[in-house]
């Protein structure tokens, strides 16, 4: 059964201001993985981390082509090479070996070029090194969850919101509360 409830309905409110215990427990799981993969880093390369897992996120692959995480492990250890042997002043071009993984990493790139502008080598062994940590942190999260071939890029979705998705239920024309 559902009820239309006003926008300033108590209930309505209330299981908003408080999620069930499970949900908290999640969000408190996804968010301890998160900082656990950012252990150690620097300011740039947690900025680097974060652009680089919102942009996975956000990331809409052509259609019949679903992304996997294996795809996102694949692109981020070929760029992560690409990266490491830019800094050493050799220029090769790393592949991934799945066509999902090879457009994501050329999806990808422009944005780590662009936020490395001016950076140099320096730039290079932040982006390597990052890029590593997201491709441990993929084989980490499969390895808790070995029947969901998207666990890592679920988790991104979990923790990472676009702002859109998060205005206030009083905006919608109506709202409603759904009883049992």
């Amino acid at each position: 059964m559902q009820i239309q409830c006003p926008s300033d309905c108590t209930w309505l409110a209330s299981a908003r201001e408080h999620p069930p215990a499970v949900l908290v427990r999640q969000q408190q799981r996804d968010l301890g993985l998160i900082v656990q993969f950012m252990r150690d880093f620097n300011e740039r390369q947690s900025h680097l981390f974060f652009l680089i897992n919102t942009f996975l996120s956000r990331y809409e692959p052509p259609e019949l082509q679903p992304l996997v995480d294996d795809d996102v492990g694949e692109a981020t250890a070929a760029l992560a090479s690409n990266f490491e042997t830019s800094a050493r002043g050799v220029i090769y071009e790393h592949r991934p070996a799945s066509l999902p993984a090879e457009r994501l990493m050329t999806a990808l790139k422009p944005v780590l070029v662009e936020a490395g502008q001016g950076g140099g080598s320096a730039f290079e062994r932040d982006a390597a090194v990052v890029l590593r940590r997201v491709e441990d942190a993929v084989r980490e999260i499969r390895a808790l969850d070995q029947s969901n071939r998207r666990a890592f890029l679920d988790l991104l979705s979990r923790v990472i919101t676009n702002p859109k998705d998060r205005e206030p239920a009083a905006e919608h024309s109506e709202s409603r509360i759904i009883m049992p």
